[in-house]
């Protein structure tokens, strides 16, 4: 079974510079791409079963979950070498982040639905590809974006300290000491 760090060690030098400086980001957005999955597939059970009447109820329930799922791998895997926070500081200000990402990501489908009133001139499987592209596609990319920034920013901070970050005593990391840390290994 090849791991990622397999996959990264076998790309050519400068991808894997390139990988390795962007490592966050992409492993924000594998984390992003599994709970997507998850939060689709919780909001579509919900919008077509229980919650059919209410779709903005099932967006804020299904992103809900997947902001749990999405605490749990981003903590342990994004940004498990960011520090400066205290566990229980660090889980309010992630699950205020995404509160907030989840409110966002529910806009576009709310405003097609209660200000443009599209429930009541589309239905069936037209209703399906536009909720999926109002809710899933476009709330969660504007979702994201948001997230992103402030999990950086307030959440997961970099640790500024000289000799705290990396493994390394310098306060900068240069491009060539890139360790295993920075792969997201312990």
């Amino acid at each position: 079974m090849l791991t990622i760090d397999r996959v990264v060690r076998r790309l050519p030098e400068p991808v894997r510079r390139i990988v390795l400086r962007h490592s966050e980001l992409i492993k924000f957005a594998i984390v992003g791409g599994t709970t997507f999955v998850v939060d689709t597939l919780v909001y579509f059970i919900l919008a077509f079963t229980i919650l059919e009447p209410k779709p903005s109820v099932a967006r804020v329930i299904s992103g809900v979950v997947a902001v749990i799922l999405s605490y749990i791998l981003n903590r342990e895997w994004a940004f498990k070498n960011r520090g400066g926070r205290e566990r229980h500081h660090e889980a309010a200000l992630f699950f205020l982040i995404s509160g907030i990402g989840v409110l966002i990501a529910t806009a576009p489908l709310f405003l097609g639905n209660n200000v443009f009133n599209m429930r009541e001139n589309i239905h069936g499987l037209e209703l399906a590809i536009v909720d999926f592209i109002l809710g899933m596609i476009i709330g969660n990319l504007l979702g994201m974006g948001f997230r992103f920034w402030a999990l950086r920013k307030f959440a997961f901070p970099e640790d500024q300290r000289p000799g705290v970050g990396g493994g390394s005593t310098d306060a900068e990391t240069g491009d060539d000491e890139f360790t295993d840390e920075e792969l997201g290994h312990a």
